[in-house]
């Protein structure tokens, strides 16, 4: 049977040792701007020593993945946008284009409905029937079989580069030209490309209250590229940035600071706001 888990989604106090070499303590009512930066501002602030959460009590959950031919990609995309607009906030879902373990290519929709199973399989239903699936493995699981599921695709050793962006808006032309890349990398490792969907409570969060502000855009793109050699580097890099530079027209210039791969100081130094983040190759 699945059991409990605990989830540390609220962030009360931190401890960083500063670059100067002093030890400082980060909550709400000390050392403020500390700790308006390390919600959000990924690195660059110093060495995070400890950690205080609250704790949320999180039970089974209604989640997994639904996987479609690549061929379908335009039509799972285009099904992605129109379900996401009206999902609860109970539900979270992606979804992209990889190689499943015996190398057959597919674009899928990975889901958690952290709620009621039995809710969240009603939620669900339109995912499982809108198109024939290749496979679906959606089920009721504990929340930190579904946090792991995915773990074997990403095992240790392998080369990655990364592109990531926040869409300007998923019309049809961004669509099209999203799913022009499903199934393309050089790698049949590669999660690439693979969208986000950002909704419900964190984007209720103010833009100026945590270092993190990207909280009007609705959909991020990644291109994550995993390869197994040196050898294969060069190649997949230059995928990934060709990829990049195609799509520019639709993404905006802001990124979510843990994905930047060498992006450089350029922007790590760029102002925190939506429009500001440094555009590299």
């Amino acid at each position: 049977m699945p059991s409990t888990a605990w989830l540390s989604t609220t962030l009360l106090v931190r401890t960083v040792v500063t670059a100067d070499g002093r030890l400082l303590t980060a909550r709400a009512n000390e050392n403020e701007d500390l700790f308006w930066g390390v919600r959000g501002g990924s690195g660059n602030f110093g060495i995070v020593t400890s950690l205080e959460y609250r704790l949320y009590e999180r039970g089974p959950v209604f989640g997994g993945g639904v996987f479609y031919p690549v061929s379908k990609a335009v039509e799972v995309l285009r099904f992605f946008r129109e379900f996401s607009e009206n999902i609860p906030d109970e539900l979270v879902i992606q979804g992209g284009s990889f190689n499943l373990p015996d190398n057959t290519p597919v674009f899928a929709v990975a889901a958690c409905y952290c709620g009621s199973p039995s809710e969240g399989e009603k939620v669900l239903q339109p995912l499982r029937r809108f198109t024939t699936p290749l496979a679906d493995a959606l089920t009721v699981m504990d929340y930190l079989q579904l946090q792991s599921m995915f773990d074997p695709f990403f095992p240790p050793g392998r080369h990655t580069y990364v592109k990531s962006n926040f869409i300007r808006a998923l019309d049809d032309d961004a669509l099209l030209a999203i799913a022009e890349f499903a199934g393309k990398s050089p790698s049949g490792f590669s999660f690439a490309p693979f969208i986000e969907h950002w909704h419900g409570a964190a984007t209720r969060v103010g833009v100026t209250d945590t270092a993190f502000p990207h909280r009007q855009h609705s959909y991020n793109l990644m291109f994550w590229s995993n390869w197994e050699g040196p050898s294969e580097s060069e190649k997949n890099i230059q995928w990934t940035r060709d990829c990049w530079n195609a799509l520019r027209p639709f993404l905006v210039e802001g990124s979510y600071g843990n994905y930047v791969s060498d992006e450089g100081d350029t922007f790590a130094r760029a102002p925190t706001d939506q429009t500001s983040t440094a555009w590299s190759p």
